[in-house]
């Protein structure tokens, strides 16, 4: 029931256009609420961001919407449904008022603690539609998420050999082997919500009957289909790697727990981790706390390509600190067996002659579009096993299919793109992805595809936010502030001066503001940045 709350040292409604604050409430401990003036009127709002609790006063406010300062979600204030990924929870909307020379916000106390507002999608399916979801990731839950926000009740089914989605993201930077603690939704949500949820794997899809078969035996029928299932780990074509014990990757729940069985409860073991990637960088970090943990990478600096020199040397020093040692500028060799175990992996051998003893090897050397079931399909399949999709994500020459996250190859219009076709393996790019299909079956012709700006985040001993996109790659970096001591904005820019992605540690909410900006299209120059214009001052 909702209840009248005095909000604590504040008197008047007299934020100023643009200006956020958070505020607590007397009566209500632990009770705190977001007041925000957009164009003139006073929204009361939960005060932090539903998807990891970041304080939304601290975001950024722009067009009536306010966006997380860590991993970029955005919120509609004016209704505080979720606007972007990675939130799924909305805001909940309070009341807020001036009554006697103070100010009040009315609202239900169990919401106000709670700080959010799960969308109430609870249905009982109808109609002829039969929508088969393929896959169990952040484009799967996004999807079918949004479907059920817009309106729709139309029958759907999840076939996954996961089960229901989960936060994948957590697997290598917090090396959870718990499925249950990972789950974004519980399987009551999907019940409740008439999706039905098949553990299962995919082995073909017939476009021309419009079906799919598994590994069970089974055929699902479809009039609308969403690919979303992700990408598989890639293995070293070397010797040892595919035939030893203890040479693990890393993308399930399952790999995770593979991997702490074989570090075991006294720990204090060798690993190798191969390959200096975001998983591989994020992976080592998590098991250097205990073991000894040794990177092994081709460029000179951690994610060198991607980043550049001087901001993949702050990453490998970030780690150094936790114990990490690194081999930059090496090429594997082969893996051998153990001494005392001639099934399982002894050592790394590099190309110069290094040796490396190893009780375990964890790969991190990209991943590849899970597209094998469609290889004797009708479907048009790119060198690398991508689909290409137009800007909704629909699949050229096939009626009603749809393809989202890792393995969507789509037509990107941010800075510099020009509808470019790119490939993104980011958690924010599928959901934003999966968001776009479920409104675009739920409201058929209403609006063309929403543009969404990418967005990453990566744990390297301090905090990552990156986001924008390089498709034809990029000049330069121009880097602000102080990245040997962990806090800098990384400005990549083209030939012609343009910005085309932002990466920062230690100055949110620079990150959130550039994305904004980079969709409104009055993103930054480097010229602009070079005279000392600041981001965070654009209106």
């Amino acid at each position: 029931m909702a209840q009248e709350f005095k909000v604590k040292e504040l008197s008047a409604l007299d934020l100023k256009d643009g200006e956020m604050k958070q505020v607590e409430l007397e009566g209500l401990e632990g009770g705190k609420v977001l007041l925000a003036n957009s164009g003139g009127k006073i929204h009361a709002t939960s005060s932090n961001c539903t998807h990891f609790g970041a304080p939304l006063a601290k975001g950024v406010l722009a067009d009536g919407k306010v966006t997380c300062p860590w991993h970029g979600a955005c919120f509609n204030l004016g209704s505080g449904d979720v606007e972007e990924a990675p939130a799924l929870d909305a805001l909940a909307k309070y009341e807020v008022f001036e009554k006697g020379g103070a100010v009040y916000v009315k609202g239900d106390e169990a919401t106000i603690k709670a700080s959010r507002r799960q969308p109430g999608l609870a249905c009982k399916a109808q109609g002829n539609e039969e929508i088969l979801v393929l896959g169990g990731g952040s484009g799967t839950i996004g999807f079918v998420q949004s479907l059920r926000e817009n309106g729709s009740k139309a029958p759907v089914t999840i076939i996954s050999n996961e089960s229901i989605p989960i936060d994948r993201t957590k697997l290598s930077k917090a090396l959870i082997p718990d499925a249950s603690k990972v789950l974004l939704r519980p399987q009551e949500w999907y019940d409740e919500s008439s999706i039905k949820t098949i553990a299962d794997e995919v082995t073909s899809v017939n476009f021309s009957d419009k079906s799919v078969s598994t590994t069970s035996g089974k055929s699902y029928p479809y009039t609308k289909l969403v690919l979303a299932t992700g990408g598989t780990p890639k293995r070293l074509p070397l010797p040892g790697f595919k035939d030893l014990k203890n040479v693990f990757v890393l993308r399930k729940v399952q790999d995770v727990k593979a991997i702490l069985d074989a570090v075991g409860e006294n720990k204090g073991k060798k690993i190798v981790v191969v390959g200096s990637s975001f998983i591989g960088m994020e992976a080592g970090n998590g098991l250097a706390k205990d073991n000894s943990v040794t990177i092994i990478g081709m460029e000179q600096e951690p994610l060198e390509t991607v980043m550049g020199k001087q901001i993949g040397a702050v990453f490998r020093k970030n780690l150094e600190k936790s114990g990490v040692t690194f081999k930059m500028g090496a090429s594997v060799d082969k893996a051998t067996p153990s001494d005392s175990n001639s099934g399982a992996v002894g050592a790394v051998h590099l190309k110069d002659g290094t040796v490396l003893e190893a009780d375990l090897v964890v790969l991190g050397v990209g991943v590849g579009p899970a597209t094998e079931y469609l290889k004797s399909s009708t479907v048009k399949l790119e060198k690398d096993g991508s689909i290409v999709t137009d800007e909704s994500f629909a699949v050229p020459g096939l009626e009603g299919v749809y393809a989202i996250g890792d393995i969507a190859r789509y037509p990107y219009h941010g800075p510099g793109g020009d509808g470019t076709l790119v490939r993104i393996e980011h958690w924010n790019v599928a959901q934003n992805a999966g968001r776009s299909v479920g409104r675009a079956l739920a409201k058929p012709g209403s609006t063309a595809s929403k543009q969404f700006i990418p967005v990453f985040w990566s744990a390297l001993g301090a905090q990552l936010r990156y986001c924008g996109n390089t498709p034809k790659g990029y000049e330069d970096v121009l880097v602000k502030g102080k990245p040997d001591e962990g806090s800098f904005a990384a400005y990549y820019y083209t030939s012609d001066g343009t910005v085309v992605a932002v990466a920062t540690m230690g100055m949110d909410p620079v990150m959130a503001k550039c994305k904004i900006l980079m969709g409104q299209g009055k993103m930054l120059s480097k010229s602009q940045l070079e005279k000392g214009q600041d981001p965070l001052a654009v209106n």
